[in-house]
């Protein structure tokens, strides 16, 4: 085996080269672009090997896969840098709980919170410091004003 890879030193290079493709496709999903200029590099090596502009021994085959792979990640970061997004996207304060009301079962004030069970979740529940009340107490009727992950941030209703 090692002696046909030494005599097909181009198709390695090439196979090589697909290899590393394939597992930037399939694997990271692009994700990281290593693999892809290095699958490049190596193609070429192995199209150069091929065509006869670099001899089939190791050393150019390493030398030829590292200056190429160097070159075309050189040529392509640019492009490769604008198909990403750098912009995130803005977060969305809405939701669609926001109206929800629902009878406090506790006091709460802007130091103590509450618990409220809804949709089989225990949610944390919150006195929006905006409405200008320093606490409500069990029994009052309230109105989800913002939500945060797991926390109701409520105003009286």
């Amino acid at each position: 085996m090692i002696e046909y890879i030494q005599m097909h030193q181009s198709g390695f290079w090439i196979a090589l080269g697909f290899l590393l493709l394939a597992s930037e496709a399939l694997i990271f999903g692009f994700s990281t672009i290593i693999f892809l200029f290095a699958g490049i590099g190596a193609l070429l090596t192995g199209l150069l090997m091929s065509a006869g502009i670099l001899p089939e021994t190791w050393i150019a085959g390493v030398a030829g896969c590292g200056i190429s792979t160097g070159i075309v990640s050189v040529l392509l970061w640019k492009p490769m840098s604008k198909l990403q997004d750098n912009n995130a996207p803005t977060r969305s304060h809405s939701s669609d709980l926001i109206g929800y009301e629902f009878v406090l079962q506790h006091d709460i004030s802007l130091v103590n919170t509450g618990n409220h069970r809804y949709s089989g979740v225990d949610w944390k529940i919150e006195l929006d410091t905006t409405t200008g009340v320093e606490s409500l107490p069990a029994g009052q009727r309230v109105a989800v004003v913002s939500v945060d992950a797991g926390i109701f941030r409520v105003k009286p209703a």
